[in-house]
C-alpha cells in the first residue's frame, strides 16, 4: 500500500467513525483488551458491530491467517452481520477475508471437528438431537433411573402423604413418568451441562440442600441416566459441541495455535450466553504471549432484552456483570440512541423500566425488614438485582440518518374492552383504517401464547377476502415441524393401546388440536381398558371422557379398516389439519414411503417415522419465507419472544391480563401430591444460586435454598423475565403502540376454545397497565 493509499484508507474510516452515534463510536474506536456495550432497543448493535468489525480488519491488515471472529446465536443473524462487514469492505475498496462470522455452536463445532481425539466426539457418526421433555432420550432416562432407584422413587409416589388407594398410585405413576420426571430431567441436564457441572458435581450440590425429596440428588441420577443413554445411541446435543471444543482447549499446545489464529473475538447478543459458552470465547479471544492480558474480546448485548432464560439456561445476570467488571476498568460503553420509535413510545418505555425497578426495589426493601431478625446470609442478596439494567432509551439528534418517526393518533393507545371478541373488532377497525391509508406499512398483533394468537387468526380470517389485507399467524407454520411427532405419537397409541403412556400421548395430542376438551388425563388413562371398551359393570363417564373415547375407539377402527399405507393421510384428515399443514403431511407420507420401498406395515411406518423425528431431520412446507414477518400491508400475528429483533410501524398488544404477564408460577393439579412447587423449577432455582455462588465467592458454594424458598425465587425470576418481555414488546412498535386488557377472558388460553362454548371470566389488567394510564392519560381511548 502507497503512502497515498494508506492516508486516502485512513480518511475513510474516520469518515465512517464520524457516521455513528456517541455509543457507537466508543465501539469503533476499541484498540484490544475487553469491553462491554449494553445497548437499548433499536440502537443499531448488529449494524455497529458490523462496521466496528470493518473498521479492525481495515486498521490491523487481518488476513485468513488471523482473523476476527464474530460470533452470533441464529444463522440468519450470522449471515446479516456477514453482508454487512463485506458491504463495508468493498467500499473501503479491501479484500473481503480477515473476518469469520459463525453462530457460537458452529464455532464450538468447527473446533471440535478438526481434534475428534481431544474433544471426543466422533461427529462422522453421531446425530445432533433437541432433547424435550417428551423426546424418548429424557424418557428412556427416566425409566432407567426408576429401575435403578426404586427407593427414591417410592418416595416420590408417597408424596406428602398416600392412602395406598390402587386407582391412585397407578395415577401418580403416570403423572411421575410423563410430566414430573421428564421436567425435571430436561431442565437438570439444560441448567447444569450449560454450566459446565457434571452429573457427579450436581451430586455433590445435593449434599447442601435438605429438602425431603433431595430433588438435586434425583436430578443428578437422570442427568447420569440421560448422558448413558445418549452415548449408546450415538447421540449429541448442543452442549456437547460446547463441552467438546473446551477439552480440545484444555490441550496447551493445541488452545495457542487457536489462539494465534484469532485476533479478536467480537459477541452479539451477549445477554443470550450460558457459563460455558462465556468460558468459550473468552480462551479463544486470549492472546497466547499475553496470558495475564484481558483477552481481545468485545460482548455486545441488552440485559433488558433477556427474554429466554426461563427457556434456555441464559441468564442476564451474567452480561451484567461483565459490564460491571467493564465499568471498573472504564471499558464499557452504552448505547443508549435509538431512532426506532416514536418519541412517546419510547416515553412509555422508559416508564416501564423504571416503574417495574422501583417496585422491585420496594418489595426487597420490605422483605429485608420483614426478615430483620433472621441470619442475613440466609437471604439470597445476589437475587435482589432489578429485573433491568437502568439504561433509558434516548431519542437521535434531528440530523440523525435514522430520526425518530412521527406518531400516528396518540401513538400509545390504552383500551379497555369489555371482553376479548370486542378487543378483536376494535384491533380489526384500527388495522383496516391505518393499512387502507398507508398499504406500505406493516402491522403486527403480538401475543404472549400461542392459543391467543391461533383465536385472533381465526377471528381474523376474512381481512384478506374483505379487506384486502394479508394475513400471516407465525404460529402456524411453527405447529408444522411438530406435525411428524404427533403422527408419531398416534401411532405408537394404534399400535399399543393399552399402554398408559402412549394412551396419555394421544390424548394430549388431541387436546392440544382442540379436538377432545381439556381434562385430566391422568385419570383416563390409569386404566386404559377401562376408559376405551368398558364393561357394563364400569359407570357412565361425563361428556368430555365420552369424547375423548369416541376418537381414540376411532383412531383403532383405522387400523383394522385402512392399508398402512393410508393411515397418515388419514391422521391428517382426523387431526383437522388445513392447507399447508396438509402438504407438510403428504410430504411426510410420500418421504415414508421412498424409505420403506414399498414395504408397508404399521411397525415399519413407526421405525421410520422414529428415524426422521429424532434426527430432527424433517422440515414443514411453507409456501413463502423471504420477508414474511414484516410484509407491507400485512398483519403478522406473532409471539412476544419471536418478534425480537423485528419491528413494525403499528403494533397491537392485547390480552394484557395479571394471570398471564406477569403470571404466577403454578403447579398442575394432577403433581400437587408432591407439594405446592414444581420439582423442575425448584432444581432450576436451586442450580443457578449455586452457579452464581460460584461466581460471587470463587467457587464457594452457600446452603442450597429449600424447595419453598427456591419456588419463590423461581416465582422472581419468571415475572422479571415476564416484564422484561413486554418492554421488548413494546420496543418493536415505531409510529403506534396499541395495548389492552379486557375486563372479561378465559380462565386459562390453553384450555380455551374460540366457539363461545365457555364463559368468559372477570379479569384483572397487567399492573403496568393503570399506572401507564395515569402516566399518559392522552392514552386512554374510548369506543
Amino acid at each position: 500500500m502507497t503512502i497515498s493509499e494508506y492516508f486516502d484508507l485512513a480518511e475513510k474510516l474516520q469518515e465512517i467513525r464520524n457516521s455513528l452515534r456517541p455509543g457507537q463510536q466508543q465501539l469503533a474506536d476499541w484498540k484490544g483488551g475487553q469491553m462491554a456495550i449494553s445497548a437499548v432497543p433499536g440502537a443499531g448493535k448488529s449494524h455497529s458491530l458490523a462496521v466496528a468489525a470493518a473498521l479492525a480488519i481495515a486498521r490491523y491488515q487481518l488476513h485468513p491467517r488471523k482473523q476476527l471472529v464474530i460470533v452470533t446465536y441464529t444463522r440468519s443473524a450470522a449471515a446479516g452481520i456477514k453482508t454487512k462487514i463485506k458491504q463495508r469492505l468493498r467500499e473501503l475498496r479491501l479484500p473481503q477475508t480477515g473476518f469469520m462470522v459463525q453462530t457460537l455452536h458452529g464455532l464450538a463445532l468447527n473446533i471440535a471437528s478438526r481434534h475428534p481425539e481431544l474433544s471426543q466426539l466422533n461427529l462422522d457418526t453421531s446425530t445432533v438431537v433437541i432433547p424435550t421433555p417428551s423426546h424418548r432420550i429424557i424418557r428412556a432416562s427416566v425409566e432407567q433411573w426408576i429401575t435403578a432407584n426404586p427407593m427414591r422413587y417410592q418416595v416420590l409416589l408417597e408424596g406428602r402423604e398416600f392412602d395406598g388407594e390402587e386407582t391412585e398410585r397407578l395415577r401418580r405413576q403416570s403423572v411421575l413418568r410423563t410430566e414430573v420426571l421428564p421436567q425435571l430431567a430436561h431442565i437438570i441436564v439444560r441448567e447444569a451441562k450449560s454450566s459446565g457441572l457434571s452429573p457427579e458435581q450436581v451430586g455433590e450440590l445435593s449434599e447442601y440442600s435438605k429438602d425431603y425429596y433431595q430433588i438435586l440428588a434425583i436430578g443428578s441420577g437422570l442427568y447420569k441416566a440421560y448422558e448413558q443413554v445418549m452415548r449408546s445411541q450415538d447421540f449429541i446435543d448442543y452442549d456437547d459441541m460446547i463441552l467438546g471444543a473446551l477439552r480440545v482447549l484444555e490441550k496447551d499446545a493445541i488452545r495457542q495455535i487457536w489462539q494465534q489464529q484469532v485476533f479478536a473475538v467480537f459477541e452479539d447478543e451477549a445477554q443470550d450466553s450460558s457459563p460455558l459458552q462465556e468460558r468459550l470465547i473468552n480462551l479463544l479471544a486470549q492472546d497466547p504471549n499475553l496470558s495475564n492480558n484481558p483477552p481481545n474480546l468485545i460482548r455486545v448485548g441488552d440485559p433488558n432484552q433477556a427474554i429466554n432464560s426461563t427457556f434456555t439456561p441464559a441468564d442476564p445476570v451474567y452480561f451484567n456483570w461483565f459490564c460491571e467488571t467493564c465499568k471498573s476498568q472504564d471499558k464499557l460503553a452504552i448505547m443508549d440512541q435509538a431512532g426506532r420509535s416514536s418519541k412517546i413510545i419510547i416515553e412509555a418505555a422508559n416508564f416501564v423500566l423504571n416503574w417495574v425497578n422501583n417496585q422491585w426495589k420496594n418489595d426487597n426493601s420490605k422483605k429485608e425488614n420483614d426478615n430483620y431478625f433472621l441470619d442475613k446470609s440466609s437471604l439470597n442478596t445476589e437475587k435482589n438485582d432489578t429485573p433491568f439494567r437502568q439504561q433509558d432509551i434516548q431519542l437521535v439528534p434531528t440530523n440523525d440518518p435514522q430520526p425518530n418517526p412521527e406518531s400516528v393518533g396518540q401513538g400509545v393507545e390504552i383500551y379497555t374492552p369489555e371482553d376479548i371478541y370486542q378487543t378483536v373488532e376494535l384491533i380489526r377497525k384500527r388495522v383496516v383504517n391505518l393499512l387502507k391509508n398507508n398499504p406500505d406499512h406493516r402491522a403486527a398483533i403480538l401475543v404472549r401464547e400461542n392459543r391467543q394468537g391461533r383465536f385472533l387468526a381465526e377471528q381474523l380470517a376474512h381481512l384478506p377476502k374483505e379487506e384486502g389485507i394479508k394475513l400471516y399467524e407465525v404460529g402456524e407454520v411453527d405447529r408444522f415441524s411438530q406435525i411428524p411427532q404427533e403422527i408419531l405419537r398416534i401411532l405408537e397409541f394404534i399400535d399399543r393401546p393399552h399402554s398408559p403412556e402412549s394412551l396419555k400421548a394421544a390424548l394430549e395430542i388431541l387436546e392440544k388440536r382442540d379436538l377432545i376438551a381439556a381434562q385430566d388425563l391422568n385419570a383416563l388413562v390409569t386404566y386404559p381398558e377401562n376408559f376405551l371398551y368398558p364393561t357394563p359393570l364400569i359407570e357412565e363417564p361425563k361428556k368430555p371422557v365420552l369424547q375423548a373415547r369416541r376418537y381414540c375407539r376411532n383412531l383403532l377402527r383405522a387400523k383394522l379398516e385402512l392399508p398402512s399405507y393410508q393411515l397418515i393421510p388419514f391422521l391428517g384428515m382426523t387431526l383437522k389439519y388445513t392447507g399447508a399443514e396438509l402438504a407438510t403431511v403428504q410430504k411426510l407420507s410420500d418421504r415414508i414411503e421412498q424409505q420403506i420401498k414399498g414395504k408397508y406395515s404399521l411397525k415399519t411406518t413407526i421405525s421410520t417415522l422414529k428415524e426422521i423425528v429424532n434426527i430432527e431431520g424433517f422440515e414443514g412446507v411453507d409456501e413463502d419465507t423471504e420477508d414474511r414477518y414484516t410484509r407491507p400491508n400485512q398483519v403478522t400475528i406473532i409471539t412476544m419472544h419471536k418478534a425480537k429483533g423485528l419491528d413494525w410501524d403499528y403494533v397491537f398488544i392485547p390480552f394484557l391480563h395479571q394471570d398471564v404477564l406477569p403470571g404466577q408460577p403454578w403447579v398442575p393439579t394432577s403433581a400437587k401430591f408432591l407439594g405446592d412447587f414444581a420439582l423442575s423449577e425448584v432444581a432450576r432455582a436451586q442450580i443457578r444460586a449455586a452457579v452464581h455462588s460460584q461466581y460471587i465467592n470463587q467457587g464457594i458454594i452457600s446452603q442450597i435454598r429449600e424447595p419453598e424458598t427456591a419456588w419463590q425465587e423461581a416465582g422472581q425470576l419468571k415475572k422479571a423475565e415476564e416484564y422484561r418481555l413486554l418492554y421488548v414488546a413494546m420496543t418493536r412498535a415505531k409510529r403506534l403502540l396499541w395495548m389492552s386488557a379486557a375486563q372479561l377472558g378465559p380462565f386459562r388460553w390453553n384450555t380455551f376454545r374460540g366457539d363461545g362454548t365457555i364463559n368468559l371470566q372477570t379479569k384483572i389488567p397487567c399492573p403496568i397497565l393503570p399506572v401507564l394510564q395515569e402516566q399518559f392519560p392522552q392514552s386512554i381511548m374510548d369506543f
